[in-house]
């Protein structure tokens, strides 16, 4: 294992630190319990959007606080959930009064987490909703999740509800957003070779030269099939079209309800990508991939869409949440509307997504 690092034990810490030294201006760390959060928090009568989950995503999560996408992040170690105590530390911290929205990855540990620190807040007079995001589509179920992993669609629903929260929108009408955004945002990941946890020292898989992990999870669990290696237009087609044509997805989802302080039952239904959807599609590195070889995989990315009457209004492509130094891509799709639009094209400042201001 060679990475710049001093011990396991101090690694999500001292890069945390290391973040806020580089964007004081944007964020600020907390170390006991350790969380990051917006340099201006809380911000008076706005909800806050909060999020978080395992190390080694980066970015994902501490690297999007800032002005227009996340008041707050709470990470765990490397592919480790937070704690309960985390969350309700930054809660605390960012609530302006007007509540807070939690944005969860449906991976069992981060969902009880969150919980905890949802029902906490109704205990103090907080208005608290956790919506989950469950995107990729390789597997329905999986040793670490409840139904579809939380993947890509994590990252567009962060800045779209972060730009919202910036408008002032209030808490049901951001859940409502959130919601509407996982719905209908699908994800797919090939990883090319395995990552090393630092607390481990070892791969987290095996694989040979000549093979690849079709559908992969975000901490390197096991996709649909392992395959010969191929090139990266008859890669990237036939990640499109495991997106493409995904049927409807439903699925029963437990949200919690601020109103009357208990978790109820929410029917929830994914529908398939049309011709005539106006879209955007999102291209990521799990962390090794470099610019250029993502750059060929949305080229082909593009033509397949459009070949299906879809329409690419908006992009994104480069490294937003990771598998440590995995090498390896994911696209993700989300259909758009006129309000997602608006709000994606909404200036953001963090670490790790800028432009518009």
């Amino acid at each position: 294992m060679k990475k710049f690092i001093n011990t396991p034990q101090t690694y999500v810490r001292e890069s945390l630190e290391g973040m806020a030294l580089a964007y004081p201006e944007r964020v600020r760390i907390n170390v006991d319990p350790i969380f990051a959060y917006r340099a201006d928090a809380p911000v008076e009568g706005k909800v806050a959007v909060v999020s978080g989950g395992g190390s080694g995503h980066e970015p994902t999560h501490a690297g999007f606080v800032g002005v227009g996408m996340l008041h707050a992040a709470c990470p765990g170690d490397v592919f480790v959930s937070p704690t309960t105590e985390q969350i309700i530390a930054a809660i605390k911290k960012v609530n302006g009064g007007a509540g807070i929205l939690n944005v969860v990855k449906c991976y069992w540990d981060d969902m009880e987490v969150f919980a905890r620190g949802a029902e906490w807040a109704f205990t103090q007079g907080i208005p608290c909703a956790n919506i989950l995001i469950d995107d990729d589509v390789a597997v329905s179920q999986s040793a670490y999740s409840h139904g579809r992993r939380g993947t890509g669609t994590t990252v567009l629903a962060e800045k779209i509800c972060g730009a919202a929260a910036e408008r002032w929108y209030d808490l049901q009408k951001l859940a409502d957003l959130c919601r509407r955004v996982n719905v209908n945002g699908r994800s797919f990941g090939v990883a090319l070779t395995p990552c090393t946890v630092p607390l481990k020292g070892v791969p987290t898989f095996e694989i040979s030269e000549d093979e690849i992990e079709f559908g992969v999870g975000i901490h390197g669990e096991p996709g649909r099939e392992r395959m010969k290696i191929k090139d990266a237009d008859v890669l990237a087609e036939k990640m499109a079209l495991e997106i493409l044509n995904d049927p409807a997805y439903r699925r029963t989802v437990q949200e919690w309800d601020w109103k009357k302080g208990a978790w109820v039952d929410i029917e929830l239904t994914s529908e398939p990508l049309r011709p005539g959807d106006r879209i955007l599609a999102f291209v990521n590195s799990m962390g090794g991939t470099p610019i250029p070889e993502l750059y060929v995989m949305y080229r082909k990315l593009v033509e397949v869409c459009e070949a299906k009457g879809l329409k690419v209004e908006r992009r994104l492509v480069g490294t937003y949440i990771t598998a440590v130094e995995m090498r390896g891509a994911s696209f993700t799709l989300l259909r758009l509307d006129d309000e997602m639009v608006t709000l994606w094209d909404a200036p953001v400042r963090t670490p790790g997504m800028r432009w518009g201001i």
